[in-house]
Parts: structure tokens; C-alpha cells; sequence
């Protein structure tokens, strides 16, 4: 139970109670579906009189759909009550230091077009370029009505949208809120690319219903931490809760970028991953020959390197894997979730790495630690889909109300 804050609450209404009730019967239609007006207000508690009123509303903004009736032995057949996935497009933004990806997706975050360019050097350039593939994708599909934009990014954000940290983006303090809706003319939600994919997994992934507690750990240029805990997005103070991959692990260890040395993402990013393996090569007496230059490597050459048997490749990977399992104990140890959930690239080589990944946790936690480490699959695009999950849980999930 919340205390309430008496510096900052709302009190309820009756236009509070319509509104957290409308979102009850999205969100039962949308989970059990096809169903009907009785089904539901069976479900919800509500009277059918609520219902009839609240479905009314639906249909006439396209909401919710009215499909076919089952076959029934008497009396009236019921039309069955369907989410209309089609209503509305959803505007998705992977923002990452060298790549940004969009997408346009339904409400059941499922892509129907895409594209990706390099991430350009300022916030502006940024959403001008945002703004014009928006443009061409209104263009594809004129009749497209467009919900609003998320944004997944790897850095901070405060409530009011101004991004506050981003070392690996070397952008400025900007307000990307309102740069972003000035450019596209639509409602913009921002958060964290960790925090994102948190989310995603609560209302599109494969974890059961009675799943509260969850931590989402995204591996790529750094390494983002997102907490979902009593079914709470955990922001902290000036929203900077999470940020583990700045947690020291070596005060003589690598510079990070966010000036200080030996952080965890020092060690089991992407980046590290990368400068470990052109170390080996450097070093060695007879170096194997990658299939990419060393100023040009990536990491996914080292994913390729390792699966044709490549021994520094897979030298590299299982380092990565022991410190990518170091730095997921404590978050076991004092957050207790249900479930990690590792998302990146380094998921195409969990038969390699997720061992080595459980066996550090289980040496470094309690005995009676149940929590459960798991891959994400790359083929979801996890972080696309975090994007999509920004707007969606705005009609579906509960309001703040106190």
C-alpha cells in the first residue's frame, strides 16, 4: 500500500472512476478476448449498465470491434467483442549511439514497417531525422491514424521528458520531449532502453500473470539495469535509478564514459567486449584473421567468430558471460525478482555464455535464491517493442490517481 502524498494527489472523481474503469474493460478485452458484454462484466465486477456505456464509447472511437456470434441453442446470440489492433499505429524509436531504428507498429506491437539510419551527432539533427522517415511512413499509409511515439534510449530521462544522462550518446541535457513533438506533431513518451524492455515484458512477454518483481538487463554499447518491482516502474531520484552499469568494479579499471573508471559496463558491454578481443589479437603471436579488420570490428564478428570455433572469439565471450554474471548477483541478492531477463545481442550465444552466467550468480547469492535468468529472443526486437509498450500502457494500464 502507497502513502499518499499530500504535497502532490488527486482526488477521485466520478470522472476518475470512468476512466479506471474503461481501462478495467480495455484491458479484460484485450487479454481474453473475443468475448462478450455479459463475459465481461462478469470479469470486471461491473454492472452491465457500466458496461454497455463503456463499450458504447469503445466502438465509436474504434476501440473495440463487434465480430461474429457463436452458434447458440435459444434466446438472443451475443456479439462477441474484439480490440481493434488495426485502430491505431504506434510509432517506435530504437535509439542507440551508432544506430536509431523506427518502426510503426499496432496496438498488439506487432511491426509493420521499419527502417534504421545512423544515429546522427545532436538531439536536433536527431529529430529532424526522426520527423522526416515519420513522414515518409504517413506517406506509405495515408489512412494510418498514429497514437503517439515512444522512444527507448540509452540514458535518463526526468518526468518532464528532459534527458539528463546519456554518456554514451555524448549528448547534452536537452529537453527531447519537446523537441521530438515539435518536430512530429504527436505525443512523445521517452525512457530508458532497460526500463523499456521491463515493460515490454510485462505486457508482451512470455512471463506469467503472478510475475511482479522483474529486472531487465540490456547489453550493448553499455549495460542499462530497468526494475519493475511490486509491478512498479522504479525511477528513483532525478530518474536515475538503475544506472548499474556505472557501478565501480575497479577504481584502476578502463575510463567509462561517464568519467569515472572500472565500471561494470567496462567489462561486460558490447564495447568491452570488442577492445578485449583486438587486445588478444594485439598480443598475439600468430593472430587469427577476423573476417573484419580490426578498426572496423563489431561485436556480432565476434558472434560469428565464436560459432566457427574462433578461440580468442570464444576467450572473449566467456570473460564477457563471468562479468555479466558479477554484476547480475548483487541484483539478485537485493532486489530478489522473479526474473532477469538479459536482452542483446549476447542472447545469440546464451548456449556459450548463459551457463557460465548462472553458475557466477548461483556461486555469488543465497542458497535459497529462486530467481530465474533468461534470454530474450532477438527476433521480438525487444527494444523496438519496449518503445510500443510507452504508448500502449498509457490506454491500458492504471492511471495515477494518488
Amino acid at each position: 500500500m502507497r502513502k499518499i502524498d499530500l504535497t502532490n494527489f488527486q482526488v477521485a472523481t466520478s470522472e476518475t472512476a470512468r476512466h479506471i474503469n474503461r481501462r478495467i474493460a480495455l484491458s479484460i478485452i484485450r487479454r481474453h478476448q473475443p468475448m462478450s458484454r455479459a463475459d465481461l462484466a462478469r470479469r470486471s465486477g461491473l454492472q452491465r449498465s457500466t458496461v454497455s456505456a463503456i463499450i458504447g464509447q469503445l466502438i465509436d472511437e474504434g476501440w473495440v470491434t463487434e465480430g461474429a456470434s457463436p452458434v447458440s441453442g435459444r434466446g438472443r446470440r451475443p456479439r462477441l467483442l474484439h480490440l481493434n489492433v488495426e485502430r491505431a499505429g504506434i510509432l517506435a524509436v530504437d535509439l542507440r549511439p551508432v544506430t536509431t531504428r523506427v518502426a510503426l507498429a499496432g496496438l498488439d506491437a506487432r511491426f509493420l514497417m521499419q527502417t534504421a539510419w545512423p544515429t546522427p551527432g545532436t538531439p536536433e539533427e536527431f529529430a529532424s531525422e526522426v520527423a522526416r522517415t515519420v513522414a515518409a511512413f504517413r506517406k506509405t499509409d495515408p489512412g494510418t491514424v498514429y497514437e503517439g511515439m515512444g522512444v527507448s534510449l540509452p540514458g535518463r530521462v526526468d518526468s518532464a521528458g528532459r534527458l539528463v544522462f546519456a554518456p554514451n550518446l555524448h549528448w547534452r541535457p536537452v529537453d527531447l520531449k519537446q523537441l521530438l513533438e515539435s518536430s512530429v506533431g504527436l505525443p512523445v513518451v521517452l525512457e530508458n532502453a532497460a526500463c523499456a524492455c521491463a515493460l515490454a515484458e510485462l505486457w508482451f512477454g512470455r512471463q506469467p500473470d503472478d510475475v511482479r518483481h522483474l529486472v531487465a538487463v540490456t547489453v550493448s554499447e553499455g549495460i542499462g539495469v530497468g526494475m519493475l518491482l511490486n509491478g512498479q516502474l522504479i525511477h528513483g531520484s532525478d530518474a536515475m535509478a538503475g544506472e548499474f552499469g556505472h557501478v565501480t568494479l575497479d577504481e584502476d579499471g578502463p575510463p567509462c564514459s561517464c568519467g569515472k573508471r572500472g565500471c561494470w559496463e567496462q567489462y561486460a558491454s558490447n564495447s568491452a567486449a570488442v577492445r578485449y578481443y583486438q587486445g588478444l589479437l594485439g598480443g598475439a603471436a600468430a593472430p587469427a584473421e577476423p573476417s573484419a579488420s580490426a578498426a572496423t570490428l563489431k561485436f556480432t564478428d565476434i558472434l560469428r567468430l565464436a560459432d566457427d570455433g574462433d578461440a580468442y572469439a570464444i576467450e572473449t565471450l566467456e570473460r564477457m558471460a563471468r562479468y555479466l554474471g558479477i554484476g547480475i548477483a548483487p541484483l539478485v541478492t537485493g532486489l530478489a525478482p522473479q526474473v532477469v531477463v538479459v536482452i542483446g545481442e549476447i542472447t545469440a550465444a546464451w548456449d556459450l555464455v548463459g551457463p557460465i552466467v548462472l553458475d557466477v550468480v548461483k556461486r555469488r547469492t543465497l542458497s535459497s535464491n529462486t530467481t530465474q535468468i533468461v534470454p530474450t529472443d532477438l527476433a521480438t526486437q525487444p527494444r523496438l517493442r519496449g518503445a510500443v509498450t510507452l504508448v500502449v500502457q498509457q490506454h491500458f494500464g492504471a492511471p495515477n490517481v494518488a
